[in-house]
Protein backbone atom coordinates (compact mmCIF):
# COMPACT_ATOMS: atom_id res chain seq x y z
CA UNK A 1 0.00 0.00 0.00
CA UNK A 2 2.95 2.12 0.63
CA UNK A 3 3.81 1.80 -2.78
CA UNK A 4 0.59 2.63 -4.37
CA UNK A 5 -0.23 5.54 -2.12
CA UNK A 6 3.33 7.40 -2.95
CA UNK A 7 2.42 6.48 -6.89
CA UNK A 8 -0.95 8.06 -6.89
CA UNK A 9 0.22 11.30 -4.56
CA UNK A 10 2.67 11.88 -7.14
CA UNK A 11 0.03 12.13 -9.77
CA UNK A 12 1.52 9.09 -12.05
CA UNK A 13 -1.75 7.35 -12.20
CA UNK A 14 -3.06 10.77 -14.18
CA UNK A 15 -4.07 10.15 -17.61
CA UNK A 16 -2.06 13.47 -18.19
CA UNK A 17 1.05 12.78 -16.92
CA UNK A 18 2.76 11.70 -19.45
CA UNK A 19 2.80 12.93 -23.24
CA UNK A 20 4.00 9.83 -24.53
CA UNK A 21 2.65 7.15 -22.24
CA UNK A 22 -0.37 6.67 -20.05
CA UNK A 23 -0.67 4.19 -17.24
CA UNK A 24 -3.33 1.87 -16.95
CA UNK A 25 -4.31 -0.42 -14.32
CA UNK A 26 -5.11 -3.79 -14.44
CA UNK A 27 -7.54 -6.03 -11.84
CA UNK A 28 -4.88 -9.29 -11.32
CA UNK A 29 -6.49 -12.48 -10.67
CA UNK A 30 -6.04 -15.71 -8.53
CA UNK A 31 -3.26 -17.81 -9.89
CA UNK A 32 -4.73 -21.43 -10.03
CA UNK A 33 -3.23 -24.26 -8.96
CA UNK A 34 -2.71 -25.65 -12.39
CA UNK A 35 -0.71 -22.33 -13.26
CA UNK A 36 1.16 -22.76 -9.63
CA UNK A 37 1.87 -26.62 -10.67
CA UNK A 38 3.99 -25.53 -13.74
CA UNK A 39 6.70 -25.06 -11.34
CA UNK A 40 6.13 -25.93 -7.62
CA UNK A 41 5.33 -29.71 -6.54
CA UNK A 42 2.64 -31.50 -5.47
CA UNK A 43 4.01 -31.82 -2.25
CA UNK A 44 4.31 -27.98 -1.41
CA UNK A 45 1.68 -26.76 -3.28
CA UNK A 46 -0.53 -29.51 -0.94
CA UNK A 47 0.59 -27.98 2.47
CA UNK A 48 0.88 -24.23 1.57
CA UNK A 49 -2.84 -24.26 -0.13
CA UNK A 50 -4.51 -25.36 2.75
CA UNK A 51 -5.60 -22.98 4.73
CA UNK A 52 -5.70 -25.24 7.62
CA UNK A 53 -2.07 -25.55 7.92
CA UNK A 54 -1.12 -22.05 9.01
CA UNK A 55 -3.83 -22.26 11.72
CA UNK A 56 -2.55 -22.87 15.07
CA UNK A 57 -4.83 -25.91 15.68
CA UNK A 58 -3.25 -27.65 12.81
CA UNK A 59 0.28 -26.10 12.89
CA UNK A 60 0.66 -27.57 16.74
CA UNK A 61 -0.16 -31.31 15.11
CA UNK A 62 2.19 -30.91 12.22
CA UNK A 63 5.63 -32.95 12.93
CA UNK A 64 8.64 -29.89 12.72
CA UNK A 65 10.23 -31.65 10.05
CA UNK A 66 7.53 -31.69 7.91
CA UNK A 67 7.43 -28.08 7.93
CA UNK A 68 11.16 -27.60 8.16
CA UNK A 69 11.48 -29.58 4.36
CA UNK A 70 9.27 -26.92 3.35
CA UNK A 71 11.47 -24.10 3.91
CA UNK A 72 8.83 -22.94 6.59
CA UNK A 73 8.91 -21.94 10.37
CA UNK A 74 5.94 -22.35 12.42
CA UNK A 75 5.16 -18.73 14.76
CA UNK A 76 2.15 -18.61 17.06
CA UNK A 77 -0.45 -16.14 15.82
CA UNK A 78 0.83 -14.66 13.04
CA UNK A 79 -1.26 -12.50 10.72
CA UNK A 80 -0.59 -10.84 8.02
CA UNK A 81 -0.53 -7.61 9.20
CA UNK A 82 2.60 -8.50 11.17
CA UNK A 83 4.24 -10.27 8.42
CA UNK A 84 7.15 -7.35 7.96
CA UNK A 85 7.91 -7.14 11.35
CA UNK A 86 8.27 -10.84 12.11
CA UNK A 87 10.30 -11.16 9.03
CA UNK A 88 12.83 -8.83 10.89
CA UNK A 89 13.66 -11.96 12.95
CA UNK A 90 12.21 -15.11 10.91
CA UNK A 91 12.76 -16.08 7.42
CA UNK A 92 9.50 -18.00 5.87
CA UNK A 93 7.31 -18.13 9.22
CA UNK A 94 3.36 -19.78 8.35
CA UNK A 95 0.77 -16.74 8.59
CA UNK A 96 -3.02 -16.58 8.57
CA UNK A 97 -3.92 -16.16 4.97
CA UNK A 98 -0.91 -17.80 3.32
CA UNK A 99 -3.05 -19.71 1.15
CA UNK A 100 -4.16 -16.80 -0.42
CA UNK A 101 -1.06 -14.43 -0.33
CA UNK A 102 0.60 -17.21 -2.66
CA UNK A 103 -2.08 -17.64 -5.29
CA UNK A 104 -2.42 -13.66 -5.47
CA UNK A 105 1.10 -13.01 -5.77
CA UNK A 106 1.62 -15.40 -8.22
CA UNK A 107 -1.47 -14.35 -9.86
CA UNK A 108 -0.69 -10.70 -10.46
CA UNK A 109 2.75 -11.69 -11.95
CA UNK A 110 1.02 -14.24 -14.26
CA UNK A 111 -1.90 -11.34 -14.74
CA UNK A 112 1.29 -8.97 -15.94
CA UNK A 113 2.83 -11.48 -18.49
CA UNK A 114 -0.55 -12.06 -20.29
CA UNK A 115 -0.92 -8.36 -20.20
CA UNK A 116 2.47 -8.64 -22.41
CA UNK A 117 1.56 -11.41 -23.99
CA UNK A 118 -1.29 -10.02 -25.63
CA UNK A 119 0.81 -7.02 -27.27
CA UNK A 120 -1.32 -4.61 -25.47
CA UNK A 121 1.95 -3.11 -24.41
CA UNK A 122 5.91 -3.17 -24.33
CA UNK A 123 6.39 -2.74 -20.71
CA UNK A 124 4.39 -3.92 -17.86
CA UNK A 125 4.44 -3.41 -13.81
CA UNK A 126 4.52 -5.70 -11.44
CA UNK A 127 5.93 -4.38 -8.06
CA UNK A 128 4.57 -7.11 -5.61
CA UNK A 129 6.01 -9.84 -8.21
CA UNK A 130 10.38 -10.60 -8.26
CA UNK A 131 10.23 -13.41 -5.49
CA UNK A 132 13.32 -15.05 -6.77
CA UNK A 133 14.28 -17.35 -3.68
CA UNK A 134 11.10 -19.42 -3.64
CA UNK A 135 11.91 -23.07 -5.07
CA UNK A 136 10.48 -25.75 -6.57
CA UNK A 137 9.47 -27.71 -3.29
CA UNK A 138 10.61 -24.83 -0.33
CA UNK A 139 10.19 -21.48 0.29
CA UNK A 140 13.21 -19.14 1.29
CA UNK A 141 14.41 -16.02 1.65
CA UNK A 142 10.79 -14.05 2.50
CA UNK A 143 9.86 -16.00 -0.63
CA UNK A 144 6.83 -18.07 -0.64
CA UNK A 145 6.11 -18.85 -4.59
CA UNK A 146 8.35 -18.66 -7.65
CA UNK A 147 6.67 -15.83 -9.42
CA UNK A 148 9.79 -14.80 -11.67
CA UNK A 149 9.94 -18.74 -12.69
CA UNK A 150 6.35 -18.94 -13.76
CA UNK A 151 6.64 -15.49 -15.46
CA UNK A 152 9.55 -16.88 -17.79
CA UNK A 153 7.91 -20.52 -18.30
CA UNK A 154 4.42 -18.24 -19.16
CA UNK A 155 6.59 -16.19 -21.66
CA UNK A 156 8.76 -18.50 -23.34
CA UNK A 157 5.38 -20.72 -24.53
CA UNK A 158 5.25 -20.60 -28.26
CA UNK A 159 3.78 -17.36 -30.28
CA UNK A 160 2.50 -16.42 -33.64
CA UNK A 161 4.33 -13.89 -35.87
CA UNK A 162 2.69 -11.14 -37.89
CA UNK A 163 3.44 -13.61 -41.09
CA UNK A 164 1.31 -16.04 -39.36
CA UNK A 165 4.14 -18.41 -38.48
CA UNK A 166 4.67 -19.55 -34.73
CA UNK A 167 8.10 -19.11 -33.19
CA UNK A 168 9.14 -20.03 -29.39
CA UNK A 169 10.42 -16.29 -27.91
CA UNK A 170 14.03 -16.05 -26.11
CA UNK A 171 13.25 -14.72 -22.54
CA UNK A 172 16.10 -12.79 -20.19
CA UNK A 173 16.07 -12.96 -16.59
CA UNK A 174 18.19 -9.37 -15.53
CA UNK A 175 17.90 -9.38 -11.69
CA UNK A 176 19.46 -5.97 -9.82
CA UNK A 177 18.44 -7.01 -6.32
CA UNK A 178 21.21 -7.35 -3.68
CA UNK A 179 21.07 -10.69 -3.57
CA UNK A 180 21.61 -13.63 -5.77
CA UNK A 181 19.26 -14.86 -7.84
CA UNK A 182 19.69 -18.17 -6.84
CA UNK A 183 16.13 -20.00 -7.32
CA UNK A 184 15.40 -18.24 -10.76
CA UNK A 185 18.86 -19.34 -11.88
CA UNK A 186 18.79 -23.21 -10.25
CA UNK A 187 15.32 -23.34 -12.58
CA UNK A 188 16.94 -22.59 -15.56
CA UNK A 189 20.70 -23.33 -15.11
CA UNK A 190 21.78 -26.84 -17.38
CA UNK A 191 25.21 -28.35 -18.59
CA UNK A 192 23.16 -30.03 -22.13
CA UNK A 193 23.92 -28.14 -25.07
CA UNK A 194 21.12 -27.47 -27.42
CA UNK A 195 18.10 -24.72 -28.21
CA UNK A 196 17.86 -22.48 -25.21
CA UNK A 197 15.22 -20.01 -24.57
CA UNK A 198 16.63 -18.68 -21.11
CA UNK A 199 18.93 -16.26 -20.08
CA UNK A 200 19.22 -15.37 -16.79
CA UNK A 201 21.99 -12.57 -15.36
CA UNK A 202 22.06 -11.54 -11.55
CA UNK A 203 24.24 -8.48 -10.26
CA UNK A 204 24.51 -8.87 -6.46
CA UNK A 205 26.87 -8.84 -3.73
CA UNK A 206 28.40 -12.59 -2.29
CA UNK A 207 30.39 -12.89 0.91
CA UNK A 208 31.06 -16.04 3.13
CA UNK A 209 27.77 -16.64 5.20
CA UNK A 210 26.28 -13.78 2.86
CA UNK A 211 22.60 -15.28 1.57
CA UNK A 212 22.27 -17.19 -0.67
CA UNK A 213 25.23 -19.42 -0.53
CA UNK A 214 25.73 -20.35 -3.66
CA UNK A 215 28.59 -21.71 -6.03
CA UNK A 216 26.93 -20.47 -8.74
CA UNK A 217 26.90 -16.49 -7.50
CA UNK A 218 30.30 -16.50 -8.07
CA UNK A 219 32.13 -15.37 -11.77
CA UNK A 220 31.44 -18.07 -13.93
CA UNK A 221 34.40 -19.69 -15.62
CA UNK A 222 34.00 -21.62 -18.75
CA UNK A 223 36.45 -24.17 -17.64
CA UNK A 224 34.15 -25.46 -14.85
CA UNK A 225 32.52 -28.84 -16.03
CA UNK A 226 29.22 -27.15 -15.22
CA UNK A 227 29.49 -24.00 -16.51
CA UNK A 228 26.34 -22.66 -18.39
CA UNK A 229 26.34 -19.72 -20.79
CA UNK A 230 23.05 -19.05 -20.34
CA UNK A 231 23.29 -19.27 -16.15
CA UNK A 232 25.60 -16.26 -15.38
CA UNK A 233 26.05 -14.14 -12.81
CA UNK A 234 28.57 -10.88 -12.09
CA UNK A 235 29.26 -10.52 -7.95
CA UNK A 236 29.97 -7.07 -6.27
CA UNK A 237 32.01 -6.26 -3.52
CA UNK A 238 30.75 -4.82 -0.54
CA UNK A 239 30.59 -0.59 -0.99
CA UNK A 240 29.54 -0.94 -5.02
CA UNK A 241 28.53 2.42 -6.14
CA UNK A 242 27.32 3.91 -9.37
CA UNK A 243 30.68 4.41 -10.59
CA UNK A 244 30.59 -0.05 -10.41
CA UNK A 245 27.71 -0.18 -12.54
CA UNK A 246 28.75 1.90 -14.75
CA UNK A 247 31.45 0.05 -14.74
CA UNK A 248 30.26 -3.15 -15.29
CA UNK A 249 27.53 -2.15 -17.65
CA UNK A 250 28.80 -2.58 -21.16
CA UNK A 251 28.86 -6.39 -20.01
CA UNK A 252 25.61 -6.47 -19.32
CA UNK A 253 24.46 -5.06 -22.39
CA UNK A 254 26.94 -7.09 -24.99
CA UNK A 255 25.06 -10.13 -23.25
CA UNK A 256 21.56 -8.77 -24.37
CA UNK A 257 22.97 -7.98 -27.62
CA UNK A 258 23.96 -11.32 -28.12
CA UNK A 259 21.10 -13.17 -26.65
CA UNK A 260 18.58 -10.58 -28.31
CA UNK A 261 15.92 -11.87 -26.33
CA UNK A 262 11.77 -11.25 -27.09
CA UNK A 263 11.42 -10.56 -23.41
CA UNK A 264 13.16 -9.32 -20.36
CA UNK A 265 11.88 -9.82 -16.97
CA UNK A 266 13.90 -6.98 -14.75
CA UNK A 267 13.80 -7.79 -11.45
CA UNK A 268 14.05 -4.58 -9.66
CA UNK A 269 14.85 -5.57 -6.02
CA UNK A 270 16.12 -2.17 -4.15
CA UNK A 271 18.14 -3.55 -1.36
CA UNK A 272 21.09 -2.53 -2.99
CA UNK A 273 20.59 1.18 -2.41
CA UNK A 274 22.30 3.61 0.05
CA UNK A 275 20.34 3.93 3.25
CA UNK A 276 18.91 0.10 3.25
CA UNK A 277 19.12 -1.52 6.07
CA UNK A 278 21.20 -4.61 4.72
CA UNK A 279 24.25 -1.45 4.60
CA UNK A 280 25.70 -2.93 2.15
CA UNK A 281 26.00 -1.22 -1.05
CA UNK A 282 26.36 2.58 -2.18
CA UNK A 283 24.15 2.32 -4.82
CA UNK A 284 22.07 5.57 -5.93
CA UNK A 285 18.57 5.92 -7.33
CA UNK A 286 19.57 8.36 -9.90
CA UNK A 287 19.97 10.16 -12.26
CA UNK A 288 23.99 9.78 -12.34
CA UNK A 289 25.12 7.21 -14.89
CA UNK A 290 25.46 4.25 -12.86
CA UNK A 291 22.36 4.93 -10.82
CA UNK A 292 19.55 2.16 -10.49
CA UNK A 293 17.57 4.77 -12.27
CA UNK A 294 20.01 5.18 -15.38
CA UNK A 295 20.44 1.47 -15.57
CA UNK A 296 16.59 0.96 -15.88
CA UNK A 297 16.02 3.69 -18.10
CA UNK A 298 18.80 2.49 -20.63
CA UNK A 299 16.85 -0.69 -21.03
CA UNK A 300 13.27 1.05 -21.33
CA UNK A 301 14.98 3.22 -23.72
CA UNK A 302 17.27 1.56 -26.06
CA UNK A 303 17.11 -2.60 -25.50
CA UNK A 304 14.26 -2.86 -28.09
CA UNK A 305 12.54 -5.89 -26.28
CA UNK A 306 9.08 -5.74 -24.42
CA UNK A 307 9.77 -5.85 -20.56
CA UNK A 308 8.31 -7.20 -17.52
CA UNK A 309 9.35 -4.87 -14.20
CA UNK A 310 9.04 -7.10 -11.30
CA UNK A 311 9.57 -5.77 -7.66
CA UNK A 312 11.57 -7.67 -5.06
CA UNK A 313 13.76 -7.18 -1.69
CA UNK A 314 13.72 -3.85 -0.14
CA UNK A 315 13.70 -3.49 3.73
CA UNK A 316 13.59 0.43 4.10
CA UNK A 317 9.88 0.46 2.99
CA UNK A 318 9.82 4.32 2.57
CA UNK A 319 13.18 4.26 -0.13
CA UNK A 320 11.65 1.40 -1.63
CA UNK A 321 8.38 3.09 -2.33
CA UNK A 322 10.46 5.95 -3.57
CA UNK A 323 12.46 3.70 -6.14
CA UNK A 324 9.80 1.82 -7.50
CA UNK A 325 7.12 5.28 -7.72
CA UNK A 326 10.53 6.69 -10.00
CA UNK A 327 11.14 3.75 -11.89
CA UNK A 328 7.30 3.95 -12.89
CA UNK A 329 7.98 7.20 -13.64
CA UNK A 330 10.88 6.57 -16.00
CA UNK A 331 8.78 3.33 -17.60
CA UNK A 332 6.13 6.71 -18.50
CA UNK A 333 8.88 8.50 -20.34
CA UNK A 334 8.34 10.84 -17.75
CA UNK A 335 10.89 10.51 -15.09
CA UNK A 336 10.19 12.65 -12.11
CA UNK A 337 12.56 15.16 -10.45
CA UNK A 338 14.66 13.45 -7.58
CA UNK A 339 14.56 17.03 -5.70
CA UNK A 340 10.61 16.55 -6.11
CA UNK A 341 8.87 16.96 -2.88
CA UNK A 342 7.14 14.17 -1.33
CA UNK A 343 3.19 15.07 -1.56
CA UNK A 344 1.03 15.82 1.53
CA UNK A 345 -1.01 11.89 1.65
CA UNK A 346 -1.43 9.13 4.67
CA UNK A 347 1.95 8.17 4.61
CA UNK A 348 3.63 11.37 4.47
CA UNK A 349 5.66 10.94 7.82
CA UNK A 350 7.26 8.02 6.28
CA UNK A 351 9.74 10.13 4.63
CA UNK A 352 11.20 12.28 7.08
CA UNK A 353 13.89 13.78 7.65
CA UNK A 354 14.57 14.99 3.86
CA UNK A 355 10.79 14.60 2.36
CA UNK A 356 12.10 14.29 -1.23
CA UNK A 357 12.14 11.53 -3.92
CA UNK A 358 15.55 11.28 -4.01
CA UNK A 359 17.76 7.96 -2.54
CA UNK A 360 21.29 9.47 -3.08
CA UNK A 361 24.35 7.26 -2.32
CA UNK A 362 26.12 6.16 0.46
CA UNK A 363 29.58 6.95 1.70
CA UNK A 364 31.08 3.97 2.04
CA UNK A 365 34.49 2.52 1.14
CA UNK A 366 33.82 0.96 -2.40
CA UNK A 367 35.97 -2.46 -2.25
CA UNK A 368 35.54 -3.12 -6.07
CA UNK A 369 38.96 -2.13 -6.78
CA UNK A 370 40.27 -1.17 -10.17
CA UNK A 371 41.72 -4.50 -10.53
CA UNK A 372 38.79 -6.38 -9.73
CA UNK A 373 36.75 -5.05 -11.89
CA UNK A 374 39.34 -5.67 -14.66
CA UNK A 375 39.18 -9.74 -13.31
CA UNK A 376 34.99 -9.34 -14.25
CA UNK A 377 35.79 -7.62 -17.86
CA UNK A 378 37.87 -10.48 -18.59
CA UNK A 379 36.23 -12.90 -17.78
CA UNK A 380 33.12 -12.19 -19.62
CA UNK A 381 35.53 -11.46 -22.65
CA UNK A 382 35.60 -15.59 -22.48
CA UNK A 383 32.03 -15.99 -21.16
CA UNK A 384 30.51 -13.87 -24.26
CA UNK A 385 32.59 -15.64 -26.80
CA UNK A 386 31.14 -19.12 -26.00
CA UNK A 387 27.62 -17.80 -25.05
CA UNK A 388 27.67 -16.38 -29.24
CA UNK A 389 29.54 -19.44 -30.16
CA UNK A 390 26.76 -21.68 -28.86
CA UNK A 391 23.63 -19.21 -30.35
CA UNK A 392 26.00 -19.28 -33.39
CA UNK A 393 25.74 -23.33 -33.73
CA UNK A 394 21.53 -23.25 -32.22
CA UNK A 395 21.00 -20.81 -35.53
CA UNK A 396 22.93 -22.86 -37.89
CA UNK A 397 20.87 -26.01 -36.76
CA UNK A 398 17.73 -24.21 -36.69
CA UNK A 399 18.65 -23.24 -40.90
CA UNK A 400 19.70 -26.65 -41.70
CA UNK A 401 16.37 -27.99 -40.08
CA UNK A 402 14.27 -26.31 -43.14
Amino acid sequence: MIVHSLVSSLGLMKSDFSQARRIQAVNPRRATRKELSAYHTREYLDFILDPNNSNTSSADALAYETIAELGLEYVVHCPLLILPELMRTQDCPLFQGLADYVPLVGGATLTAVEVLRRAMTDRVICWDGGRHHAQKSRASGFCYVADCVLAILALKRQLSSASGTFFKPRVMYLDLDLHYSDAVSEAFHSQISGSRQTLTLSIHHTAPGFFPVSPRSQLPSPSNTDFDPFTLSIPLQQGASDETYARIWPIVEEIKAAFNPDYLVLQCGTDGLAGDPCATFNWSLGPNQGSMGWCVQRILNKWNCKVLLLGGGGYNSPNTARAWSYLTSIALDNPLDLEAEIPDHSGFPLYAPSFTLDVPRGNMQDNNSEEYLTQIVNCYKDVIRVLQERLSIECLQHLSSF
